[in-house]
């Protein structure tokens, strides 16, 4: 749960508390509180607001994970996989992107403008095996430029996982990590 209260927030609310009592203080000529509003006030007020300018929301879950996929995932899931599930669920700070370096280094991301985005991810299984779908919105990156890239990703992603591209609809990209038990 706490996971998902972003810093940016938490800075902007302290900073926020302790540069109005700050005022105050300066106000009723309150000398302590005073310097302590303004000391760490408005820094933390400030660093809130840089946050929030560099903040990346988490990617949502597009269907509900149910408890036999959330078992398999204990059993099978890659530490690949689990790292990426942590990342993309979680506010990010100064990244452009979910997954930027990993799309720039598979060739995926030619220009921040042309980068597929990450929209959605879910869980479910393929074949026995935990997968990780990460849906990509990705109007100027063709599926054929994905399956191209499918041995590169496999090798990146790997070991232990299966790499699986789908085109749900048009200028969408499923790419479902698949846990190769063994």
């Amino acid at each position: 749960m706490f996971r998902q209260v972003p810093l940016a927030l938490l800075l902007l609310v302290i900073g926020g508390l302790l540069t109005v009592v700050g005022f105050y203080a300066y106000a009723t000529d309150n000398a302590t509180l005073n310097l302590a509003g303004f000391f760490y006030g408005i820094p933390g007020l400030l660093g809130g607001l840089a946050l929030k300018a560099a903040e990346l929301k988490p990617v949502p879950l597009t269907q509900p994970t149910v408890a036999d996929v959330l078992r398999l995932r204990k059993q099978q899931a890659t530490p690949t996989q689990s790292t990426i599930l942590k990342d993309v669920t979680r506010y990010r700070y100064g990244q452009k992107a979910h997954l930027d370096s990993s799309l720039t280094y598979l060739g995926l991301s030619p220009t921040d403008e042309e980068r597929p985005v990450l929209t959605g991810i879910n869980e479910t299984v393929v074949e026995g095996a935990y997968a990780l779908g990460l849906e990509f919105d990705s109007p100027m990156v063709p599926l054929a430029t994905w399956q191209e890239k499918q041995d590169k990703m496999t090798a990146y992603f790997g070991p232990g996982i299966r790499v699986h591209l789908e085109n749900p609809s048009e200028n969408k990209v499923l790419l479902s990590l698949i846990a190769v038990p063994g």
